[in-house]
Parts: structure tokens; sequence; C-alpha cells
């Protein structure tokens, strides 16, 4: 199953224009969809962080917009996760993990596992895709929490395993 063709049809659906990433293999080919989408801008950050500020700017603007990581980005934004909380900003996180089921990098191994706890800490609603074919579905109920239930601040997960191991050279 496409699960990020998936992914990108419920953000088309949910009119989401802004996407912000820091590049991540992980959501290629959603970026690919999201660069091929004339509705949809792309914008590539050199941190995290700076998604939250760009998607509190597009909210504040009158646009709807997503952030794209990786869960050892989610540390870099912990102190920007107060924004949403404080200023009652609607905030989609779309993270891919790391640290997880076939990991060969150490250093990724922490954060993965703090991941859910550290989003958790800062009042943000945990959710997970763990099969392809859930993808729409928890996409769908992440965009009504973040945009109509809330305002809130909204991870998905997306586990390891969907994504595939990763190796360096290979």
């Amino acid at each position: 199953m496409d699960w990020p063709g998936a992914i990108f049809e419920q953000l088309k659906a949910a009119d989401v224009r802004q996407l912000a990433h820091v590049p991540d293999a992980g959501h290629a080919r959603l970026l690919r969809l999201a660069e091929a989408e004339p509705k949809v801008r792309v914008v590539t950050l050199t941190t995290e962080e700076e998604g939250i500020a760009l998607l509190a700017g597009a909210w504040l603007g009158g646009q709807r917009g997503v952030l794209l990581m990786q869960s050892s980005g989610v540390g870099n934004c912990i102190n920007m996760l107060g924004l949403a909380k404080t200023c009652r900003l609607p905030l989609l996180m779309l993270v891919t993990m790391r640290g997880e089921w076939a990991e060969f990098n150490p250093w990724q191994v922490p954060m993965g596992r703090a991941t859910p706890g550290v989003l958790a800490a800062m009042d943000t609603a945990v959710l997970r895709i763990e099969r392809a074919e859930d993808a729409a579905e928890t996409v769908a109920g992440a965009v009504r929490l973040a945009f109509e239930g809330g305002p809130a601040a909204v991870a998905v997960l997306i586990a390891q395993r969907l994504i595939g191991a990763k190796t360096f050279g290979k």
C-alpha cells in the first residue's frame, strides 16, 4: 500500500497548504508528492523548531500546514512546542521514527525511545501508525484534532518498521 500517498491525500482533503520539513528519507515520497502539487508550498528548514514558527505564521495568515521530521528532530523542538500551547495554535507534525525496529545507528536510539514521552510532556497528542492501511485514517483523525478539536498540537509517529530499516551506503 502507498501509505505516503494516502497521507498526502488526507492532507490535500484538509486543505493543508504549507509543508515544512528537514530532509529525511522516510518522508521522501510524501515530499515528492507535495512538491508536485501547485497548491502546496514546501519549505525546507535548517532545523525542526523553525517549522513550528513557520506554521504558526501560516495559521495566522489563514493557511493550514504540517511539519515533517524524524524523531531525532523532536528533541530540537521541545521549547518551541510551548508556542503552540501558549498561543493556542494548531500544530500538526508527522514524525518518522528511528531507534526502533532494526535500527543500526546507536545515536538514534535515545531520542527514538524518548519521543512519545517528550511530546506528551509538552501537551502534544500522540498518535501512531504501525500499518500502512491505518495511515489515511490516522492522519485524518490527527488533522481533525489539530485544526478543529482544539486547536491542539498533534504528532503522528510513523513506525520505523513501516518506513523500513535504514542503512548507510546501501
